[in-house]
């Protein structure tokens, strides 16, 4: 297929998520499918359930009633801290959810309530890294608070990693999480079903044995999609890094100078570009551009290709030291950082091929 293309390994996926699987279960830790990396593509989201997982957890609710518009009927985890303007349908479209303010588990309450429904609630702990969830010493009160709520269940606590203060997961503070489970479960003189202990950056603690016991649930996409470990910068050897390829076709090919030519200002999003003069190279355009995917978030194939930079619609390499010969027409490819995942699954411009 000729044109710019987005093409979609369905077997890796479903053999990186079945090796995740397989390291975390005989340490009695559940995976769950993160699905918000890729818009909870149907297609994707069943070679990660073929993979070995059994329950979903996406960020955003409407991946998740689009899911259940196609038939998915699996236990569903709402990831994102829930908005009260959306309580009652989150209570019918999912079973569980990541909270960290009472007032908004409230609302929860009254929505389940009036839908005849218990939905659980996982308690984060903001245990350094700064995004969501309550400071240790306000667990147990807030905890005390929710469980007098009808129709809501404590299902249990969780923290996040990674994600805003680039904080890692360590042996230290994910044992500080399982100490404060225990004060709960003390206090509340009984067993909380489910200890959170982050997502993909994770997964190294499993694999080398120092996950501290009581951790019983990880909250896995990166890992399973693209094989990578962004917070630790590490390709996971045993897992596919190539379940996703971005194929961009060049629409120009021509010797250029390195240093535009005239008094530069700031470029279409307000930056002022900084150049360095290597003489006359040989460029590339390809039909990709900011519209569809940051250039950060993309890794060219081809050895001695570099991104050079991109407005909208255009995205420039040098390919001066490409390793095979390239005419307009041809198409160069590129593996995936998260976040060039994430923007080309919200672009509507480019075309997804499954392959299985």
């Amino acid at each position: 297929m000729a044109g710019t293309s987005l093409e979609v390994d369905l077997n890796k996926i479903r053999e990186n998520t079945a090796r995740i699987v397989e390291i975390c279960t005989p340490h009695g830790i559940e995976v769950l499918g993160v699905t918000k990396g890729f818009s909870a593509v149907p297609e994707i989201v069943s070679a990660m359930l073929a993979g070995g997982v059994e329950r979903i957890a996406d960020a955003r609710l409407e991946n998740v009633e689009l899911l259940r518009s196609e038939g998915f009927a699996q236990h569903m985890t709402l990831l994102r801290i829930p908005m009260i303007s959306q309580a009652d349908r989150i209570v019918r479209k999912t079973q569980c959810s990541l909270n960290s303010e009472i007032k908004t588990m409230r609302a929860l309450s009254e929505a389940a309530t009036a839908a005849g429904v218990t939905h659980e609630v996982i308690l984060m702990i903001d245990l350094g890294d700064l995004r969501e969830g309550v400071v240790p010493v306000d667990a147990v009160g807030t905890i005390r608070e929710a469980e007098k709520l009808p129709g809501i269940r404590v299902a249990g606590i969780g923290t996040n990693m990674g994600c805003y203060g680039g904080i890692l997961p360590t042996a230290t503070n994910l044992s500080l999480l399982c100490a404060i489970a225990r004060v709960i479960e003390e206090k509340l003189d009984r067993k909380l079903e489910v200890i959170s202990g982050g997502g993909t950056s994770s997964i190294q603690l499993v694999k080398d044995g120092k996950m501290p016991p009581g951790v019983n649930q990880l909250r896995i996409g990166e890992g399973i999609l693209l094989g990578t470990d962004t917070t630790h910068q590490l390709k996971l050897d045993y897992l596919h890094q190539d379940a996703f390829l971005l194929k961009a076709e060049i629409v120009e090919l021509k010797d250029k100078p390195s240093v535009p030519i005239g008094r530069i200002g700031r470029d279409a999003f307000g930056n002022v570009p900084q150049f360095e003069d290597l003489g006359i190279r040989r460029r590339a355009i390809v039909a990709l551009g900011r519209q569809d995917v940051q250039p950060e978030g993309l890794i060219p194939v081809d050895p001695g290709i570099q991104i050079m930079g991109a407005s909208s619609d255009h995205m420039i390499l040098d390919v001066e030291e490409c390793t095979r010969e390239l005419h307009v027409g041809d198409r160069v490819a590129f593996r995936l950082k998260y976040q060039g995942l994430l923007n080309l699954f919200t672009s509507p411009y480019i075309p997804r091929i499954f392959l299985s």
